[in-house]
């Protein structure tokens, strides 16, 4: 789990995700030579912070997205939200602007619920906060800020060490509306043709979804995914004999949402590891659902 633990220690608020593809693409560049195939990287200015990586001849992409939740400091105490984060008061928030380091906590107004700090001096305007990092790993959980979707991230990032034919696309702005994605996936379809695509991200634990119980293969959120790709999905987990699990939901969102908009016919499907204490400064998962998810992408990588 050491991976895991850099990528959420590192903070990528939506918009700011620029030190952690540094880091991601450093740490391409050192393990590339153990993994099977050597890819091709694609990490510029024509993609912003966004980073593509595309092994062999591809017929499948990996979403995954680098930003996470956090706060704007506006005027005075007061906060913006990055994305939705839980309101707790109390939980632990950090950051940095030119006067040095800042560490406080986050206060609820009791009147209005808008999110505040408590830091000893005004912070300047436009200053993210995010979440301290308090990793905590037991034999069967791991539990920190930022799962979502920095496990995401360590899916694709594990998957790189024996794929040899698929693109992964670590991208941008998810939390936050999106917009990274329309680029990456027109890019994608008019270089190498692509039209499938698997989302690497995490999910919810529910009534119907149980920690331990596998990966999730999500039928729908607030989206509905081609149900022909779905079924062709579910049909390889099912040969695979690995655990997995269904989901059914009428909310929520990922960077399917710009795929399904696009002006190419992508077919997509979210698979990922469901958790609790969602957006907030302590999501919970369960590993036998991180080795399943793992274990599931590189089958579907092989036979999609």
């Amino acid at each position: 789990m050491d991976l895991l633990h850099s990528l959420c220690r590192l903070p990528a608020p939506s918009g700011n995700e620029a030190a952690l593809a540094r880091f991601v693409l450093a740490y391409i560049h050192k393990q590339q030579g153990t993994w099977l195939v050597q890819p091709e990287i694609l990490a510029d200015e024509r993609f912003q912070d966004c980073i593509l990586l595309v092994f062999g001849q591809p017929r499948t992409a990996v979403f995954a997205h680098l930003d996470s939740i956090g706060f704007t400091v506006r005027y005075g105490r007061e906060l913006v939200p990055i994305g939705g984060p839980v309101l707790e008061a109390g939980t632990r928030l950090v950051g940095e602007d030119s006067q040095g380091p800042i560490d406080c906590l986050l206060v609820v107004d009791d009147e209005t619920g808008r999110p505040e700090h408590d830091f000893h001096r005004e912070i300047e305007r436009g200053t993210e906060l995010t979440f301290y990092c308090d990793f905590r790993e037991t034999e069967t959980t791991v539990q920190s800020c930022y799962l979502d979707n920095r496990l995401g991230v360590y899916n694709a990032l594990r998957l790189c060490e024996t794929l040899t034919h698929g693109a992964i696309a670590f991208s941008c702005w998810e939390e936050h509306g999106g917009g990274a994605v329309a680029y990456l996936a027109r890019y994608l379809h008019e270089t190498y043709g692509l039209r499938q695509a698997l989302i690497s991200d995490i999910t919810w634990v529910t009534a119907g979804v149980t920690a331990g119980a596998g990966c999730v293969i999500s039928l729908r959120d607030s989206l509905i995914p081609r149900r022909a790709y779905v079924n062709r999905i579910r049909a390889i987990a099912e040969r695979s004999g690995l655990a997995f699990q269904l989901e059914v939901e009428g909310s929520g969102g990922s960077d399917a949402a710009e795929l399904q908009r696009a002006a190419a016919p992508w077919d997509w499907c979210f698979v990922g590891a469901p958790e609790d204490y969602v957006h907030s400064a302590n999501e919970l998962v369960d590993k036998r659902d991180i080795a399943s998810m793992l274990a599931l992408y590189r089958v579907l990588m092989q036979e999609l």
